[in-house]
């Protein structure tokens, strides 16, 4: 397993964003303290919040028209997908709007250096699955850090809130301004696997517009990462008991390690 593996080193040190909230697994598995340490400079990237739709075409709607809204204000667009398949369905509907864009996912990542440093240019909208660009900021040209910097869109939320912040975190990075937003659909596989018992009671209370009352969409994605977070930590837990299990046997046949 990962978790044997690395704790085969004999010194071990890692460096994330968002390592606060497994602290305690991080001290249980691997024996490591979280320590947080303050930004280098102070973050400005505004939040403008979550938008759940009760379906996905309406999910895309507002997503091109968020992106055409900021593209025609010189800022660069970030849209984040969980999937291939998403981000080139994302990618026919800002197609189909008329939209010019980028996408950055498995099939793209020979030109994965070319597309991430056009990605802050005035107007610029790209596409990309949470994996793709890692660890590579996007550089703003000074046009678009004047007119408010990247703008991230988040189109599916992922099982752990973790990974949501990574995405945020790709822009405002450095002291750099930048926003962020949330535009999500009910049917998104988070809702369906871990909140589907919800969805009966909220579909109802949907407005004319299709929208989901904020707090009531804030209550569904606290309620559906918990269970998600809550499973995962499970099956990393029995992973490990199970390592633990079998080592045990190999070493009593005289075959551990």
């Amino acid at each position: 397993t990962y978790q044997r593996f690395f704790r085969r080193y004999l010194c071990l040190a890692g460096m994330t964003g968002t390592a606060i909230e497994v602290a305690p697994e991080m001290r249980s598995v691997y024996a490591m303290d979280v320590l947080r340490i303050p930004p280098n400079r102070p973050v400005v990237r505004r939040n403008l919040g979550c938008r759940v739709f009760v379906d996905s075409d309406r999910r895309w709607a507002a997503v091109v028209h968020s992106a055409a809204r900021m593209r025609a204000a010189g800022r660069a667009v970030l849209i984040g997908t969980r999937s291939v398949a998403a981000s080139e369905l994302a990618s026919a509907h800002l197609g189909a709007a008329g939209l010019a864009h980028e996408v950055l996912n498995a099939r793209q990542d020979q030109r994965e250096a070319e597309i991430i440093a056009q990605a802050g240019q005035p107007g610029r909208i790209t596409v990309a699955t949470n994996m793709a660009g890692r660890g590579t900021d996007i550089l703003l040209s000074p046009e678009v850090r004047l007119a408010g910097g990247l703008h991230v869109i988040l189109s599916e939320y992922h099982d752990s809130a973790r990974i949501d912040r990574q995405l945020y975190g790709r822009a405002g990075r450095q002291g750099d301004p930048g926003s962020c937003e949330a535009i999500v659909s009910l049917d998104d596989e988070l809702f369906l696997a871990h909140a589907s018992a919800l969805l009966g009671w909220l579909r109802p209370r949907v407005s004319q517009a299709g929208l989901l009352p904020s707090h009531l969409a804030r209550l569904l994605r606290q309620s559906a990462q918990a269970a998600a977070e809550r499973q995962n930590s499970r099956i990393r837990r029995q992973t490990v008991e199970m390592d633990k299990r079998v080592e045990q046997s190999l070493a009593f046949a005289g075959r551990g390690e």
